[in-house]
Protein backbone atom coordinates (compact mmCIF):
# COMPACT_ATOMS: atom_id res chain seq x y z
CA UNK A 1 0.00 0.00 0.00
CA UNK A 2 1.36 3.40 -0.99
CA UNK A 3 0.49 4.96 2.37
CA UNK A 4 2.61 2.46 4.30
CA UNK A 5 5.53 3.02 1.95
CA UNK A 6 5.10 6.78 2.36
CA UNK A 7 5.13 6.83 6.18
CA UNK A 8 8.14 4.50 6.18
CA UNK A 9 10.12 6.88 3.97
CA UNK A 10 12.12 9.85 5.24
CA UNK A 11 9.67 12.30 3.67
CA UNK A 12 6.72 10.49 5.22
CA UNK A 13 8.32 10.59 8.67
CA UNK A 14 9.04 14.30 8.28
CA UNK A 15 5.39 14.89 7.41
CA UNK A 16 4.31 12.95 10.50
CA UNK A 17 6.68 15.07 12.59
CA UNK A 18 5.41 18.29 11.00
CA UNK A 19 1.70 17.46 11.36
CA UNK A 20 2.01 16.16 14.90
CA UNK A 21 4.20 19.13 15.78
CA UNK A 22 1.58 21.49 14.37
CA UNK A 23 -1.14 19.91 16.52
CA UNK A 24 1.12 20.11 19.59
CA UNK A 25 1.73 23.81 18.96
CA UNK A 26 -2.03 24.33 18.73
CA UNK A 27 -2.35 22.50 22.04
CA UNK A 28 0.28 24.81 23.54
CA UNK A 29 -1.79 27.77 22.37
CA UNK A 30 -4.96 26.45 24.02
CA UNK A 31 -3.02 25.48 27.15
CA UNK A 32 -1.45 28.93 27.30
CA UNK A 33 -4.88 30.56 26.97
CA UNK A 34 -6.20 28.51 29.88
CA UNK A 35 -3.14 29.16 32.04
CA UNK A 36 -3.37 32.88 31.33
CA UNK A 37 -6.43 32.98 33.61
CA UNK A 38 -3.97 32.63 36.50
CA UNK A 39 -2.92 36.23 35.87
CA UNK A 40 -6.40 37.26 36.95
CA UNK A 41 -6.51 34.92 39.91
CA UNK A 42 -6.57 31.32 41.10
CA UNK A 43 -10.35 31.42 41.40
CA UNK A 44 -10.78 32.18 37.69
CA UNK A 45 -8.36 29.40 36.79
CA UNK A 46 -10.32 27.03 39.03
CA UNK A 47 -13.56 28.06 37.31
CA UNK A 48 -11.92 27.36 33.95
CA UNK A 49 -10.80 23.91 35.15
CA UNK A 50 -14.24 23.13 36.57
CA UNK A 51 -15.90 24.10 33.28
CA UNK A 52 -13.43 21.94 31.36
CA UNK A 53 -13.97 18.89 33.57
CA UNK A 54 -17.74 19.27 33.43
CA UNK A 55 -17.47 17.59 30.01
CA UNK A 56 -15.66 14.32 30.86
CA UNK A 57 -16.29 12.72 27.46
CA UNK A 58 -14.72 15.64 25.61
CA UNK A 59 -11.77 15.64 28.02
CA UNK A 60 -11.27 11.90 27.56
CA UNK A 61 -11.38 12.08 23.75
CA UNK A 62 -9.11 15.12 23.64
CA UNK A 63 -6.63 13.58 26.10
CA UNK A 64 -6.50 10.29 24.17
CA UNK A 65 -5.96 12.11 20.89
CA UNK A 66 -3.23 14.26 22.41
CA UNK A 67 -1.51 11.19 23.83
CA UNK A 68 -1.58 9.52 20.40
CA UNK A 69 -0.15 12.62 18.68
CA UNK A 70 2.53 12.98 21.34
CA UNK A 71 3.50 9.30 20.98
CA UNK A 72 3.68 9.61 17.17
CA UNK A 73 5.88 12.70 17.49
CA UNK A 74 8.27 10.99 19.91
CA UNK A 75 8.56 7.66 18.10
CA UNK A 76 8.94 9.28 14.67
CA UNK A 77 11.51 11.72 16.03
CA UNK A 78 13.60 8.88 17.43
CA UNK A 79 13.34 6.92 14.16
CA UNK A 80 14.40 9.96 12.13
CA UNK A 81 17.34 10.60 14.46
CA UNK A 82 18.56 7.01 14.12
CA UNK A 83 18.01 7.12 10.36
CA UNK A 84 19.95 10.39 9.98
CA UNK A 85 22.76 9.10 12.16
CA UNK A 86 22.99 5.95 10.04
CA UNK A 87 23.00 8.04 6.86
CA UNK A 88 25.81 10.28 8.16
CA UNK A 89 27.89 7.23 8.97
CA UNK A 90 27.52 6.25 5.32
CA UNK A 91 28.80 9.61 4.13
CA UNK A 92 25.40 11.19 3.57
CA UNK A 93 25.63 14.72 2.17
CA UNK A 94 23.23 17.30 3.52
CA UNK A 95 21.58 19.47 0.89
CA UNK A 96 22.65 23.11 0.79
CA UNK A 97 19.20 24.47 1.70
CA UNK A 98 19.08 22.31 4.81
CA UNK A 99 22.39 23.82 5.99
CA UNK A 100 20.74 27.14 6.74
CA UNK A 101 20.37 26.13 10.38
CA UNK A 102 22.19 22.82 10.43
CA UNK A 103 24.78 24.16 12.88
CA UNK A 104 22.26 25.67 15.29
CA UNK A 105 22.27 24.48 18.87
CA UNK A 106 18.57 23.69 18.68
CA UNK A 107 18.99 21.44 15.64
CA UNK A 108 21.89 19.53 17.20
CA UNK A 109 20.02 18.87 20.44
CA UNK A 110 16.48 18.16 19.22
CA UNK A 111 16.47 14.55 20.42
CA UNK A 112 17.76 15.53 23.88
CA UNK A 113 15.41 18.49 24.34
CA UNK A 114 12.55 16.29 23.14
CA UNK A 115 13.35 13.56 25.67
CA UNK A 116 13.66 16.14 28.43
CA UNK A 117 10.24 17.51 27.50
CA UNK A 118 8.86 13.96 27.69
CA UNK A 119 10.19 13.68 31.24
CA UNK A 120 8.71 17.07 32.10
CA UNK A 121 5.29 16.17 30.68
CA UNK A 122 5.21 12.92 32.68
CA UNK A 123 6.13 14.72 35.91
CA UNK A 124 3.77 17.62 35.27
CA UNK A 125 0.87 15.31 34.41
CA UNK A 126 1.50 13.24 37.53
CA UNK A 127 1.55 16.39 39.66
CA UNK A 128 -1.66 17.98 38.36
CA UNK A 129 -3.79 15.10 37.06
CA UNK A 130 -3.86 12.53 39.86
CA UNK A 131 -5.33 14.83 42.44
CA UNK A 132 -8.78 16.33 42.83
CA UNK A 133 -9.44 18.72 39.94
CA UNK A 134 -11.74 20.64 42.28
CA UNK A 135 -8.60 21.98 43.99
CA UNK A 136 -6.30 22.20 40.96
CA UNK A 137 -5.94 25.96 41.41
CA UNK A 138 -4.68 25.49 44.95
CA UNK A 139 -2.33 22.71 43.78
CA UNK A 140 -0.79 24.98 41.13
CA UNK A 141 -0.39 27.83 43.63
CA UNK A 142 1.35 25.54 46.13
CA UNK A 143 3.64 24.06 43.47
CA UNK A 144 4.78 27.42 42.14
CA UNK A 145 5.32 28.73 45.66
CA UNK A 146 8.24 26.31 45.86
CA UNK A 147 11.51 27.80 44.62
CA UNK A 148 12.91 24.43 43.44
CA UNK A 149 9.75 23.48 41.54
CA UNK A 150 9.48 26.92 39.93
CA UNK A 151 13.10 26.78 38.77
CA UNK A 152 12.55 23.31 37.32
CA UNK A 153 9.50 24.55 35.40
CA UNK A 154 11.37 27.59 34.10
CA UNK A 155 14.23 25.36 32.91
CA UNK A 156 11.68 23.12 31.20
CA UNK A 157 10.14 26.11 29.43
CA UNK A 158 13.60 27.19 28.26
CA UNK A 159 14.17 23.72 26.84
CA UNK A 160 10.75 23.89 25.17
CA UNK A 161 11.71 27.21 23.55
CA UNK A 162 14.96 25.69 22.31
CA UNK A 163 13.07 22.72 20.88
CA UNK A 164 10.49 24.96 19.21
CA UNK A 165 13.09 27.27 17.67
CA UNK A 166 14.17 24.51 15.30
CA UNK A 167 10.97 22.46 15.28
CA UNK A 168 8.83 25.39 14.11
CA UNK A 169 11.25 26.16 11.28
CA UNK A 170 11.50 22.49 10.28
CA UNK A 171 7.69 22.19 10.26
CA UNK A 172 7.35 25.14 7.87
CA UNK A 173 10.05 23.73 5.59
CA UNK A 174 8.23 20.38 5.43
CA UNK A 175 5.00 22.18 4.53
CA UNK A 176 6.87 23.94 1.73
CA UNK A 177 6.72 27.39 3.29
CA UNK A 178 10.05 28.47 1.84
CA UNK A 179 10.27 31.53 -0.38
CA UNK A 180 12.87 34.34 -0.54
CA UNK A 181 10.12 36.90 -0.08
CA UNK A 182 8.97 35.35 3.20
CA UNK A 183 12.17 33.82 4.58
CA UNK A 184 12.84 36.91 6.67
CA UNK A 185 9.45 36.56 8.36
CA UNK A 186 9.94 32.81 8.79
CA UNK A 187 13.33 33.41 10.40
CA UNK A 188 11.77 35.97 12.76
CA UNK A 189 8.94 33.60 13.70
CA UNK A 190 11.43 30.90 14.71
CA UNK A 191 12.41 33.29 17.52
CA UNK A 192 9.08 35.02 18.18
CA UNK A 193 7.04 31.83 18.68
CA UNK A 194 9.44 30.14 21.16
CA UNK A 195 10.04 33.38 23.07
CA UNK A 196 6.27 33.98 23.31
CA UNK A 197 5.69 30.60 24.97
CA UNK A 198 8.81 30.99 27.13
CA UNK A 199 7.73 34.37 28.51
CA UNK A 200 4.10 33.38 29.02
CA UNK A 201 4.71 30.04 30.72
CA UNK A 202 7.74 31.19 32.75
CA UNK A 203 5.91 34.21 34.11
CA UNK A 204 3.42 31.94 35.88
CA UNK A 205 5.83 30.33 38.39
CA UNK A 206 7.48 33.73 38.85
CA UNK A 207 4.05 35.22 39.55
CA UNK A 208 3.50 32.89 42.51
CA UNK A 209 7.13 32.73 43.59
CA UNK A 210 7.39 36.50 44.04
CA UNK A 211 3.69 37.07 44.79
Amino acid sequence: MWFLHFIQSSIGKKWIMALSGCFLILFLCSHAAGNATLFVGVSLFQAYADQLHSHPLIVAVFSSGLLLIFALHIVTGILLTLQNKKARNRGYKVQKRAKIRANSQASATMIYSGLFMLLFVVLHTAAVSFGDHASIGKTIAEMFSSFAISIFYIIAFMVLALHLSHGFWSMLQTFGVNHPEYNGLIHALTFIVPVFFLLLFSSLPLLFLFH
